[in-house]
C-alpha cells in the first residue's frame, strides 16, 4: 500500500533522513522505533507531505511526492499527530466534524453519520462527552478523540506518531488493543513509538531508525527478541524482561 525507496528528507539545510527504503503492505500494522532525533516523525510528515523530500513515496501505486497534503489526505492517508494537537476550545462534536472536512457537502451527511457511529463503537466515551471541550478531556480521551478525528477522514492508510504519550500504562494497553481492532477490520497502519515494547507487541512487521537511517527491519516479534533491539530500546535483555526482573 504504502512504498518508500531512497527517500531523503529536510528541514531547511538540514538532512533528517538519508536514503530510507521501506513499505507498509495493505492489513497490516508497521512499527517504526528509534531514539528521539531518529528521524521517526519526518518519515510520517514526509509521507504527508509536510517536509521537503527527494527519492519517492507512492501509496496504492500513485507517487505522491510533491502532492498538497490535504490531496494526500483526499487519496486515504490520515495522521494522528504527536501531542494530538486538538482544538481545545472546541467540543468533541466539533472536532470529529472537522476530521471529515473534506466530505462536509450535504451529499455526504448520511456517509459522516455512519462514520460517527463506528467512532462511538470503537470509544464509547466519546459519545457520552460530545458537548465537552476538548481541551477539558484526560489524556486518554484526547487521545481517543485525536485518533477518531483521524477516522473521519474514512482513511486507508492510518498514522500514528507516539499514540502512548503521556498515557498511563492501563490507558496505552487500551490504546494499543484498538489498534489491534482496527487492524483486524481492514485498517493498515504506520506506528512511530518511542514505547519500543509496546509497539513490538502490536505490530506485524518494524523498522529501527537511527540518525534518519533504517539500521533494521524484520518480523516484530524477532526483533522484540533481539538482542541488539532490546538494550538499545527496551532497556535490558528480552529474558530479563519475560522473567519480571
Amino acid at each position: 500500500m504504502l512504498t518508500i525507496r531512497n527517500l531523503y528528507a529536510y528541514y531547511g539545510s538540514v538532512m533528517a533522513l538519508s536514503g530510507v527504503t521501506c513499505h507498509v503492505s495493505s492489513g497490516e500494522i508497521v512499527a517504526l522505533i528509534g531514539a528521539n532525533g531518529s528521524g521517526k516523525t519526518t518519515l510520517l510528515n514526509a509521507v504527508c507531505g509536510l517536509v521537503r523530500q527527494e527519492g519517492e513515496i507512492r501509496f496504492q501505486g500513485r507517487p505522491i511526492c510533491g502532492l498538497a497534503p490535504e490531496e494526500i489526505v483526499g487519496l486515504g492517508v490520515s495522521m494522528v499527530p504527536e501531542g494530538r494537537q486538538l482544538f481545545a476550545p472546541m467540543t468533541v462534536a466539533e472536532n470529529l466534524e472537522l476530521g471529515a472536512y473534506r466530505r462536509s457537502r450535504r451529499q455526504f451527511r448520511g456517509a459522516i453519520n455512519e462514520d460517527l457511529e463506528r467512532v462511538y463503537l470503537l470509544f464509547p466515551r466519546l459519545k457520552e462527552r460530545l458537548a465537552q471541550k476538548a481541551g477539558t478531556l484526560s489524556g486518554g480521551e484526547q487521545q481517543m478523540l485525536a485518533i477518531s478525528r483521524a477516522m473521519m477522514a474514512r482513511p486507508r492508510l492510518l498514522l500514528l506518531d507516539e499514540p502512548s504519550l503521556g498515557l498511563a500504562p492501563l490507558v496505552v494497553e487500551d490504546i494499543m488493543a484498538t489498534l489491534s481492532r482496527l487492524r483486524d477490520e481492514g485498517m493498515t497502519i504506520l506506528l512511530v513509538e518511542q514505547n519500543a515494547r509496546a509497539a513490538l507487541k502490536v505490530a506485524d512487521r518494524a523498522y529501527v531508525l537511527e540518525t534518519g537511517r533504517i539500521i533494521l527491519s524484520g518480523n516484530a516479534a524477532d526483533l522484540l527478541q533481539d538482542r541488539q533491539v532490546t538494550r538499545a530500546y527496551l532497556g535490558r535483555d528480552y529474558k530479563e524482561f519475560t522473567e519480571g526482573r
